[in-house]
């Protein structure tokens, strides 16, 4: 059995918040939460600027399970991390726990007003029957019953952000790793196409 997970290569990514954009259109998120945000660090430094897609990790020993005390997080058979906000009272450990910020407080209503908790799904839903009015109030889509992968990594216009089987993904950012360079070569570019003047032909490894 897969178990689902995100990987986002700093190398690659624009910052352009395509992620953030696609999730929050496609599942209807509430105002004031973002489930995947983009986070950039050495901002201006020139040379030495890094972007990165956050989420939740679906981490395989998650502590948002751990702190739970009503258990209404859990996992999927396939890795994901999602809770049900039926049985969620917003105390917020989950929140103090995960080391991604993915648990978050919903912003409407009064100033203080606490509700349940919302995060990142992997596109797969929650307890509902997959596909259901009642899930994709509560939860969005559920693109993993569709057969497909979570929106935002089939955004990611550079392909930085990797969503599928951790051992499928851990494989081609080991591949990226091995074969690409510096500079303009950092996206395997001289791999795919080699150097100029050499004619040689695109290899899968540039093309990933």
């Amino acid at each position: 059995m897969a178990r689902m997970k995100f990987l986002c290569d700093a190398e690659r990514c624009i910052a352009c918040n395509g992620c953030t954009t696609a999730c929050k259109n496609e599942h209807e998120v509430p105002w004031g939460v973002n489930r995947r945000r983009v986070v950039t660090v050495n901002d201006g430094v020139q040379g030495a600027e890094k972007s990165i897609s956050v989420a939740c990790m679906h981490c395989s020993d998650a502590p948002c399970i751990a702190v739970c005390p009503v258990d209404c997080m859990y996992h999927t058979e396939q890795g994901v991390v999602l809770h049900d906000k039926d049985l969620c009272i917003g105390c917020g450990y989950c929140f103090y726990a995960c080391p991604f910020g993915a648990p978050q407080f919903p912003q409407q209503g009064a100033f203080g007003l606490r509700g349940k908790m919302d995060k990142c799904t992997f596109c797969a839903g929650g307890p509902e029957p997959d596909g259901s009015q009642a899930e994709f109030e509560k939860y969005g889509r559920n693109r993993l019953a569709e057969g497909k992968l979570p929106l935002c990594a089939e955004m990611c216009s550079t392909k930085a952000l990797l969503a599928g089987d951790g051992d499928v993904i851990a494989n081609i950012f080991r591949e990226r790793v091995t074969v690409r360079g510096k500079g303009s070569e950092v996206w395997g570019w001289v791999t795919a196409y080699g150097k100029p003047g050499q004619g040689q032909p695109a290899t899968q490894g540039g093309t990933k």
